[in-house]
């Protein structure tokens, strides 16, 4: 068995939302070093430009694409580009996400619980819609969803963003349901406390961290790299045979 074959993502196109930082750009460098064509997603075009510049010197093949994902026609837009450039999709990573309220959940505007679901739940749902036409054309095409260890039990402070997680979990279950006739596979991946700037509220308040830390048999914060080699498991032929699983990466602190 030639295990390099196995894990390539030769040949294949995949679009990462989020990319600029943190998990999504662990996905999206670890993607193109297994061959694959990267689209980089995030709101910002010149922190893109960046990304996808670090990428290339390293003979990688990127494309950058600002896109508020929060903004429906952007998300067409988003396709349509992709699309225009590579002719294909095979691979569609929904790791954007917002928090904008941390604290107690009747402290939560109703400004702040929209925001949350728009950008982690109603976006994901409409670029999946958008990018079915093209994932259902490839030969092994993959979706991972990025969820949250909150979304299978609700975080201290993270009421409304475990709530959005909670369904991203869901809506994952029900398109692996309904687009495995289409050999279209979805997965999501749950991480837990990741060292990146969005989580920062979370591990760098000792308080919260050493509780967490006292759940966690490996007891450290894990990296956004450990997050995107499980992408890679998920993206890959490895996985051929897993649909709507919820893949943990967590140190443990769900077991």
């Amino acid at each position: 068995m030639n295990l390099s074959d196995l894990f390539s993502l030769s040949n294949k196109v995949a679009l990462i939302t989020g990319a600029s930082k943190g998990i999504g750009f662990a996905m999206a460098e670890i993607f193109a070093a297994a061959g694959a064509k990267v689209v980089v997603s995030s709101r910002k075009q010149e922190a893109l430009d960046e990304v996808a510049g670090r990428l290339r010197q390293k003979g990688y093949e990127v494309f950058a694409i600002a896109c508020n994902v929060g903004n429906m026609d952007e998300l067409e837009s988003l396709v349509s580009q992709t699309i225009a450039k590579y002719g294909q999709l095979d691979i569609l990573v929904n790791n954007a996400a917002t928090n904008p309220s941390f604290g107690p959940i009747h402290d939560t505007s109703l400004e702040a619980y929209e925001k949350i679901m728009n950008v982690n739940v109603k976006a994901a749902f409409q670029l999946m819609k958008l990018c079915f036409p093209y994932l259902r054309e490839s030969s092994n095409a993959s979706v991972i969803n990025i969820s949250s260890v909150g979304g299978i039990s609700p975080e201290e402070g993270l009421g409304i963003y475990s709530v959005s997680k909670a369904a991203l979990i869901s809506l994952t279950k029900v398109f692996a349901k309904e687009w495995g006739a289409h050999t279209i596979r979805v997965n999501a991946i749950c991480p837990g406390l990741i060292k990146t700037k969005f989580s920062q509220a979370i591990w760098d308040n000792d308080s919260l961290r050493e509780k967490m830390m006292k759940s966690m048999p490996i007891k450290r914060l894990g990296t956004p790299e450990e997050v995107g080699a499980a992408g890679l498991y998920l993206a890959s032929n490895a996985s051929s045979y897993t649909t709507g699983t919820i893949l943990t990466a967590d140190g443990g602190f769900t077991a």
